[in-house]
């Protein structure tokens, strides 16, 4: 579809005026690539998940915290790294879009790799602030990641190619946690193997970051050695073309609409992903699961594989078929929904009821994981919403700098809330999912901003496919 006057009109389909012509729709994906994107995401999620498991147990071990203080800690912990985030993100898109997409990835998951090793030698929550922050500087590569995976598809093939990437970022969900709760604490979980090893005796969470390091410094090699530069005018000289400004891409047709849909949705991301590790280490008499870090580790890699098949085999016929706005709105309906159960399922334990509760959580971890879709269609529909091929990076790089900085503060607030609903037995301990299901709400409402180009999608028509408005 060639693009007319009409391309920047919000209510025009973007497949009009991506920069995609006609003759790019029929090419394939190329899987070598991707794959070496979508194991840079895979990366990026076992680096930034592999603390989940043990983090609270640290900051009560290592950290000497009381018990009921250890979620206002926690909670800072991860804001750092979503402030340095916040800071370095808009900086490592900008510079995505000038100087190439691959040398910008490959610093960041050598710097992550490095960040990330040196976490268990943290002596102190002031210490473990300090890493977190570092790993934070070092977390530009899901801005190229996305970029790169935008200019490797098509109109025809992005929804597989994001959903190839969400489900690579789950296999990071997956990972990181087994890893965290596998290796943490070596020397008491494995005696007889690391039982003697005076160093992991001295920092018993330092072996998790080893392991999530190393295998972050193994892709960022491989991604050295075989990704391709995607950036038009490193690829020819005679495309050089110069970035659009930060401020043209924003005031761009639809683009501050999108891009306030996709904070809320990362907002619902940060806060659920923040609570839940807390929810599920919190004691059962103060409102919690009491679990160990071993099943934490374990509820928190299922839901990693869950949401892993949701995006790979539902999500892309799905959007196909509906449409990206229509997959929204209905993980905008069950989001308030998903919220209010957990606290039914915190009632299960604490009546002594295991088998029904083991059987809710489980069942109810797999079935709220299709709540994932949302950040796959977000992309797709920020994807949608980018003004010209040449502003992708860049507007990656503000939707994630603008996250990052909901992501700062929303950890320790939900955190902190929690912290506050237990300790002063508020609704039984169970506060901040009241709150929750409130904002939850609110999703549904913000959807209305969506653009008409943001509701494209393929259908078949005698054989071939045409664009259509959901």
């Amino acid at each position: 579809m060639p693009a007319d006057d009409n391309s920047n009109d919000e209510r025009t389909p973007l497949l009009s005026s991506s920069g995609r012509g006609d003759a790019d729709v029929d090419k394939p994906l190329p899987i070598g690539q991707v794959a070496l994107l979508c194991a840079g995401s895979t990366a990026e999620g076992i680096a930034f998940f592999t603390i989940f498991p043990f983090v609270n147990e640290m900051i009560a071990e290592v950290g000497s915290v009381p018990e009921a203080e250890v979620g206002f800690w926690s909670g800072w912990i991860e804001s750092v790294f979503s402030l340095t985030s916040m800071i370095v993100m808009l900086v490592w898109g900008r510079a995505s879009d000038r100087i190439g997409r691959k040398p910008v990835l490959t610093t960041c998951l050598t710097g992550m790799s490095v960040a990330v090793a040196l976490f268990g030698l943290a002596r102190n929550v002031w210490a473990m602030i300090a890493l977190r922050a570092l790993a934070g500087v070092f977390s530009g590569a899901v801005v190229t990641v996305r970029t790169m995976l935008s200019e490797n598809s098509t109109s025809r093939t992005q929804a597989r190619a994001f959903s190839l990437f969400a489900f690579a970022g789950n296999v990071g969900i997956f990972t990181g946690p087994l890893i965290g709760g596998l290796f943490a604490d070596p020397a008491a979980q494995y005696p007889s193997v690391f039982g003697h090893v005076q160093l992991l005796i001295d920092y018993p969470y330092l072996l998790p970051g080893l392991v999530s390091g190393s295998l972050t410094a193994l892709v960022a090699l491989s991604n050295i050695l075989w990704l391709k530069e995607t950036l038009p005018e490193q690829r020819d000289e005679a495309t050089k073309t110069t970035p659009p400004s930060i401020k043209s891409i924003v005031f761009a047709p639809g683009v501050r609409s999108v891009l306030m849909i996709y904070l809320y949705g990362r907002l619902l991301q940060f806060l659920f992903t923040a609570l839940t590790p807390l929810f599920y280490y919190t004691p059962v008499r103060l409102g919690g699961l009491g679990l160990s870090p071993a099943q934490i580790s374990a509820f928190i890699a299922l839901a990693g594989a869950s949401q892993a098949i949701w995006l790979l085999f539902i999500f892309p016929p799905l959007q196909k078929r509906h449409g990206t706005g229509n997959v929204l709105r209905g993980c905008a309906l069950a989001y308030p929904i998903a919220f209010a159960v957990f606290p039914l399922i915190h009632v299960l334990r604490r009546a002594g009821k295991y088998e029904v509760f083991w059987g809710t959580a489980t069942t109810w971890t797999v079935l709220m994981s299709g709540l994932s879709m949302v950040f796959a269609a977000i992309q797709l529909a920020l994807n949608d919403i980018s003004p010209t091929p040449h502003a992708l990076g860049t507007l990656n790089g503000i939707a994630l700098s603008l996250a990052s900085g909901v992501r700062s503060f929303s950890p320790a607030l939900i955190t902190n809330l929690y912290a506050f609903g237990v300790k002063r037995h508020i609704l039984g301990g169970e506060l901040a999912w009241v709150v929750m299901v409130v904002i939850a709400v609110g999703f549904g409402g913000v959807l209305r901003l969506l653009p008409a180009k943001s509701e494209v999608r393929l259908v078949e028509v005698g054989g071939s496919e045409r664009d259509e408005r959901a």
